[in-house]
Order: structure tokens, then C-alpha cells, then sequence
């Protein structure tokens, strides 16, 4: 019998858990609580809290609530892996507002990429990141709060049951992948380096390679350099690092500071250049920061406006990612177009600035000063076939020696 999670602030909600939970058995599936309430779960509140090496009866007495919500997160996220490795659930179901959801997401993104997982909550309208991070969870709107047993409320839960026992009861009814499990190496892309990713990709998977791109828009960076943590890749295609474009000047895609972090760790063979550093990113013409209005601004599409990135900018960008390569403990090249970093930073493109490009690539010259890091100058733009080719030949080598 396939068994669902379900985590949620019981005290609080027990009514409506009660309700998920019959609708679980109703399926044939075997519910399993985690938490308390008014009813007696399979994993209580303590237990939870104990396994972070808090004392709830003491934290109680204190009557902190944001002491207790710290204890139960912290503790939710060790025991909940713990008990799906011990093979106690199949997928996890939970419904809650802010805190509820706050409470189990950060536990959820501790169970590996694949494994179900469904929070029913009265944020899932907005922005999810904060929730959701780099991990597969899946976010669905409550539509009214989780307070009470209602014609809307009963619909949701229903759903979100039916949407988990769909995923724990029919995945192993697929037909198994039968293809053969190539080796991996992670990319990165924006629309204004498809060109060159596409074309990198299509030899790389030509040698025998499967290729996994990532949309450099400060998730798509967080992803990966987590993936590289974990150890998915063989080799990294890292020629997309305008995320720290937005990291430096506050566009809306940034990645935060460990962006080129992960291969350097992982002493992973990678392949790095500067695309996209032409540019930083906002939402619609009139979302842009006023400070920002008077500058070269691009609308890329009704929703994103690229603004294009100073000399000065430049400088810092350059010296960020100096710091960042200069940190490798194996061979790895940047690679340096000289004719453009994006398909707009071409000549006679919006964002052609021959000036900017030499602020970033004398910048990064000048302070890498570490012998694994080679770097190569090449008279083409990104986009250009001889440049994804030779990033994808160079990323091959580098592999093969490693």
C-alpha cells in the first residue's frame, strides 16, 4: 500500500487534516501524520522538535511561538528525510498559510528531486522561491485560507489529495525509462546566448553527452550550482554568468553570492565565459528603478526590460567573477568573445559597447591571477559557431584529462 506524508500544524488545523486524512483512506491509500493535533499522529511534535534537540514541553512554557516555529522547522527538516529513507512515506501532502507553509517547504527540499511533493497554500499565488528554492515541490493556491471546512476549501483538498495519489499510485505504472544514462554537463543560457548554448549542446551530444541547460535568471544559476553540489555533472558549460550582472547593480534576476561556487568545490572540469554581462534585467518599461530611467534600456518583451550594463558596472562584475575563478583548484578556461557577449552586444546591436567589454575583460585579466584558470581571447561574438564549438572541444578536453 503507497503511503502519503502528511505534515501540517495539526493544534491549529485539525479539522481540516482530519478531513485530508479520510479522503486518503477513502483512496485505499495509508495516511501517515506528521506533527500533532487532536488526534494521534504517527510522528508528534515532539518527536519533531526532539530530533533538532529542542524540548517543546520547555519551549511551551515559554509560551514563544517563534522559538517553537524555529524548533519544528529545524526539526522537520532532518526527521522528514530520515523517515522517507526508512521507507515510511512515498510523497508528502501539506496545507497551511505562511507559517504553516514556512514550516514544511524548507523539509520538503531536503527529500531527493522526484520524490512527490504538494504544499496546498495560501501563498502559492505569488512569489514561491523562498519556498520552493532549487527542489521539484509543487505549489498549489488554497484559494481561501486553511480555516475551516467550506464548499471552496473541500474542492482544493480534494484535488490536492487526488493530484498526490495520482503521483505515488501510478509512477512505478509507467513504463521504466529504458534509455541509457549518459554522462551529464550542465549549461547555461539566456535568450541572447541560445545560439551558442544550442549549437555547444549539439556537439556535446554528438560525443555521447546528454546536456542539461539552465536558464541563467537567478533560480535557473541557483539550480545548477545545487546540482553541482550533489554531484550530478561530468563537466559544466558555464558561459552564461549574467545573473551576477543583477547581482551587483539590484536587476531582478540575480543568483546571489555563490553563483560560480559549486564546480570550483566540486573541482568539476568547467568551461566559463561572460554572456549576457551586457545586461541587467527588470520587469516592464515601467517597473525599471528611476535612477535607471535616463540609461540605454532594451525591452526584450512586454514583461522584461534589459538595461545595459556601465564601464564601471563592468569593473565590478569582472571583479567578482575574478574572485569567484580564482578560487579553482583545477584547470579550467574563460573564454573571452571579443566581438560581443550577447546577440545584442553585436555590432550595430542596442547594446554593442566595444568600450564596456574591454573594462570587463581587462578587469578580468589583470585580477585572475590563478595559474588553473587559462584564459583565451577569441575574435568572435558568443553567438558565433567557431566559439560554441571551441567551448564545447575545450570543456571535451578538459574532461578527458581530468
Amino acid at each position: 500500500m503507497k503511503t502519503i506524508a502528511i505534515a501540517g500544524t495539526f493544534d491549529s488545523k485539525g479539522k481540516e487534516y482530519l478531513y485530508v486524512k479520510g479522503l486518503v483512506e477513502e483512496l485505499g491509500l495509508r495516511p501517515y501524520m506528521i506533527n500533532t493535533g487532536v488526534f494521534e499522529p504517527d510522528v508528534s511534535n515532539e518527536e519533531v522538535a526532539a530530533e533538532a534537540g529542542y524540548n517543546l514541553k520547555e519551549i511551551a512554557s515559554k509560551k514563544d511561538r517563534a522559538l517553537a516555529m524555529e524548533a519544528l522547522a529545524k526539526g522537520m527538516e532532518r526527521i522528514v528525510p530520515r523517515l522517507y529513507g526508512e521507507g515510511k512515506f512515498d510523497g508528502i501532502l501539506s496545507f497551511g498559510g505562511s507559517g504553516g507553509t514556512s514550516l514544511v517547504t524548507p523539509a520538503m527540499r531536503e527529500l531527493p528531486i522526484g520524490v512527490p511533493k504538494l504544499m496546498v497554500s495560501t501563498m502559492a499565488s505569488g512569489d514561491v522561491s523562498r519556498y520552493v528554492g532549487t527542489s521539484d515541490i509543487i505549489m498549489m493556491p488554497s484559494i481561501v485560507d486553511v480555516a475551516g471546512l467550506n464548499q471552496i476549501s473541500k474542492l482544493i483538498f480534494k484535488n490536492a489529495v487526488l493530484a498526490m495519489a495520482g503521483m505515488v499510485s501510478y509512477g512505478d505504472k509507467l513504463n521504466e525509462d529504458t534509455d541509457e544514462h549518459k554522462p551529464l554537463i550542465a549549461a547555461t543560457m539566456f535568450g541572447v546566448t541560445t545560439p551558442c548554448i544550442e549549437q555547444a549542446k549539439a556537439y556535446l551530444e554528438d560525443k555521447g553527452y546528454e546536456v542539461l541547460v539552465f536558464h541563467a535568471t537567478g533560480t535557473g544559476g541557483k539550480t545548477m550550482e545545487s546540482l553541482i553540489d550533489a554531484g550530478f555533472f561530468a563537466g559544466v558549460l558555464d558561459l552564461t554568468t549574467t545573473e551576477y550582472c543583477d547581482e551587483v547593480v539590484g536587476g531582478i534576476l540575480a543568483a546571489g553570492p555563490d553563483r560560480c561556487g559549486a564546480a570550483i568545490r566540486q573541482k568539476v572540469p568547467q568551461v566559463v565565459s561572460v554572456g549576457a554581462c551586457d545586461m541587467v534585467n527588470f520587469g516592464e518599461m515601467d517597473s525599471v528603478p528611476e535612477q535607471f530611467k535616463h540609461r540605454n534600456l532594451y525591452k526584450h518583451n512586454p514583461a522584461v526590460t534589459l538595461m545595459r550594463t556601465t564601464v564601471e558596472e563592468n569593473v565590478e562584475i569582472a571583479h567578482r567573477l575574478a574572485e569567484k575563478w580564482n578560487g579553482a583548484q583545477r584547470k579550467m578556461v574563460l573564454l573571452l568573445p571579443k566581438k560581443g557577449v550577447s546577440m545584442i552586444d553585436d555590432e550595430g546591436q542596442p547594446f554593442d559597447g566595444p568600450e564596456e567589454r574591454k573594462a570587463l575583460f581587462d578587469t578580468l585579466k589583470k585580477e585572475i591571477h590563478n595559474d588553473n584558470v587559462e584564459i583565451i581571447e577569441m575574435d568572435n561574438n558568443i553567438n558565433d559557431e567557431e566559439f560554441a564549438v571551441t567551448a564545447a572541444k575545450t570543456l571535451l578536453n578538459l574532461m578527458e584529462k581530468q
